[in-house]
């Protein structure tokens, strides 16, 4: 048994994998069960050590250069999204593609090569280097401008007046408005997206972690390093005076982080499989935790089909229609 007091652990509602990771992990499944060993993948399929390891085992390959990829083969884009060049350089190579890009990804894509038609330039709120923002930048060879902060607003130079603003879809839901609130103060006339373009999973994850932080002493954020939505979850703790931590697997989790608290709040990120959660669990219940409870929260039922040509319905989808 462990130090800690703990009484409780409490499970955030919702938590863990979202749709379109659902999908993406599926089709890099199918597609080696259909297809055969090696199947390529540019870049990790989702921000999830376990899963990347899991898949590798399984025959998948993960590059970051298509150079890697041998002609002829299967390559499935991951679900961050690729870039026109990437996607160009693909076709041209003549591999075999799925893309298992998140579909609200390629909705902010659409939405951006929609409006740069009507002569629109782009702010983008985003982090710099992540997948992600490289592939929706990516969408156009110039007329994007990516801003991190506020401070960043103040420094874009657009060359004409016509200025539309996406985000990332995996922000903190209150910095990204906070940064869209300086956008709008320098350019009043900027167009928003008529739905924000923050997903569902994302918010719906941080105002789960919104609810659950001010009932504990800590919060445990399952997720790894590299996965944005991840890291944004543990900020919303720490924002709300919570301490808390996040662990790639439960042999991270520290004994010391729960010292004198008598309940944690457990969370993952939308990449984070609940295999990995349970085992942290585990983890929690031999450091002396008590019980285990599940919050209220949103029930998720998005769905996402599959590309064509790996079966038109989601083993999620058959497996909820036989439930």
């Amino acid at each position: 048994m462990g130090t800690g007091g703990v009484d409780e652990v409490l499970l955030a509602e919702p938590r863990g994998f979202c749709a379109g990771v659902d999908r993406a992990i599926e089709i890099v499944e199918r597609a080696i069960e259909k297809f055969g060993a090696p199947i390529y993948v540019r870049h990790e399929i989702v921000h999830n050590t376990y899963v990347v390891a899991d898949l590798k085992a399984k025959g998948a390959v993960f590059v970051e250069d298509l150079a890697e990829v041998p002609p002829g083969a299967t390559l499935v884009f991951s679900a961050h999204g690729v870039s026109r060049a990437v996607r160009d350089e693909a076709e041209a190579r003549g591999f075999s593609v799925f893309d298992a890009t998140c579909p609200l990804v390629s909705k902010v894509h659409m939405e951006v090569a929609k409006l740069a038609r009507e002569g629109y330039e782009f702010i983008m709120i985003g982090h710099k280097g992540h997948p992600e923002v490289e592939g929706t930048m990516g969408q156009l060879d110039a007329g994007i401008y990516l801003v991190e902060d506020e401070a960043d607003v103040a420094r874009v130079q657009p060359r004409g007046d016509k200025l539309a603003v996406v985000t990332q879809t995996t922000l903190s839901v209150d910095d990204a408005a906070a940064i869209v609130a300086a956008v709008k103060a320098r350019f009043p006339h900027v167009r928003e997206p008529k739905q924000q373009d923050i997903c569902y999973a994302t918010q719906n994850r941080q105002d789960a972690v919104k609810v659950m932080a001010p009932a504990v002493d800590v919060v445990i954020v399952v997720g790894s390093p590299t996965s944005s939505n991840s890291n944004r979850l543990r900020e919303v703790a720490v924002r709300l005076g919570t301490k808390a931590y996040m662990v790639d697997t439960a042999d991270e989790l520290r004994a010391e982080w729960l010292q004198g608290a008598t309940r944690v709040g457990l969370t993952a990120g939308a990449s984070a499989p609940d295999v990995l959660v349970q085992q942290v669990i585990a983890r929690l219940r031999e450091l002396g935790a008590k019980s285990v409870r599940n919050m209220d929260g949103v029930i998720e039922s998005v769905r996402f089909p599959l590309p064509r040509g790996l079966g038109n319905r989601s083993m999620s989808e058959t497996a909820t229609s036989r439930s």
